[in-house]
């Protein structure tokens, strides 16, 4: 039993020790490592050698504003009394002054006496993952002051107008004053799904109909791309996905790409939907330039790269993150003879 423990232990390390950006590290004595993983250097930059058996070195490392919190925690192992926080961020400051964000898991051992044993933790480098909460944070703010903030006053003041235009110019008064609304709606969408991506909570979906939001959306292009024309082929069918109200700016962003990525003299839009096995799958075809094999995947901003991916925008990123939480598929195939088609394929809400 003992050998196929130890075995085993030894297995479970040479594993932690084989994965970048994160660190296995176990401790039977406060301020004394018994053990720390290869992947510590990753996140460190000091060899594991370094704080194995001098656990300043590593409280040097922390940032200063986070010490108190580490410190706390060996302090109460060091008491007996286990760990403040099984669970943290913080900051390490590499020799290089670069710094990297860690997350901290951590539990206590007991022996059969109730006293501390051992202390096991993991840290894990999610120094990328902070800077797309920052970079999302940044887009909700400019979304909730800066955007909605001129659209209301634009509003407000296309209202003002109201009594004081003729009847000619009343229909497309009432189209700015539809379209300003419909944005300001959308930035309070915005800034719910923004909140639910960095709070890191499941988004919200229910039974949406697809038509609707086609037919909003297709209308709402017509307007804004005169010059384009918006083909449906067939019926949209009247069935419900699972979804929330961002659905409409996956086929917004998709529409308005089909456009703004169009070189043709006259942009056309085509628009087709199918019914197959529990799934209903939207193609939105153009008659533009297409899409390089080597770029329909990282069209999308997948993958590890997410939004640093080269040529990717944050609508496609976005209409592959919505996707993907609706429990659907995006990708793109080659429209005949020239152009892209994006596809979104979402499962159908049964009763």
């Amino acid at each position: 039993m003992g050998g196929s423990s130890l075995g085993n232990q030894h297995n479970f390390r040479t594993l932690f020790d084989q994965l970048d950006g994160v660190a296995l590290w176990t401790a039977t004595e406060p301020g004394t490592f018994e053990y720390v993983s290869d992947g510590f250097e990753d996140i460190w930059e000091l060899p594991p050698d370094a704080v194995r058996d001098d656990v300043s070195r590593l409280l040097e490392a922390v940032h200063p504003d986070d010490r108190a919190q580490v410190r706390a925690n060996i302090e109460g192992s060091e008491r007996g009394q286990g760990l403040q926080d099984r669970s943290y961020e913080g900051r390490v400051v590499r020799p290089d002054g670069s710094i990297r964000w860690v997350l901290t898991q951590q539990e206590v051992l007991r022996d059969s006496e109730g006293e501390v044993s051992e202390v096991v933790g993991v840290c894990t480098d999610i120094t990328e993952q902070k800077r797309r909460e920052e970079e999302l944070e940044m887009l909700n703010r400019i979304v909730r002051h800066d955007i909605r903030n001129d659209l209301s006053v634009m509003v407000g003041w296309a209202e003002a107008l109201e009594d004081h235009v003729d009847d000619e110019a009343q229909d497309h008064l009432e189209k700015i004053l539809n379209s300003g609304r419909h944005v300001i709606e959308l930035t309070k969408i915005a800034r719910d799904y923004a909140e639910t991506v960095v709070s890191e909570e499941v988004a919200t979906t229910e039974p949406t109909p697809i038509r609707d939001v086609l037919e909003t959306e297709l209308s709402l292009r017509r307007e804004s791309f005169p010059e384009a024309e918006f083909v449906v082929h067939g019926p949209l069918p009247d069935v419900e996905v699972p979804a929330n109200g961002m659905l409409g700016s996956v086929f917004r962003n998709l529409l308005n790409n089909a456009v703004q990525h169009n070189d043709a003299d006259t942009p056309v839009v085509d628009v087709s939907c199918e019914l197959d096995d529990g799934a209903v799958a939207v193609r939105i075809a153009d008659n533009g330039p297409g899409i390089p094999d080597e770029h329909k995947e990282v069209v999308f901003g997948k993958g590890e790269k997410g939004l640093g991916s080269p040529g990717t925008g944050i609508g496609l990123y976005l209409v592959h993150t919505l996707v993907d939480q609706y429990g659907g598929e995006v990708w793109a195939e080659d429209n005949d003879p020239t152009g892209a088609v994006f596809v979104v394929e979402l499962p159908e809400v049964t009763e």
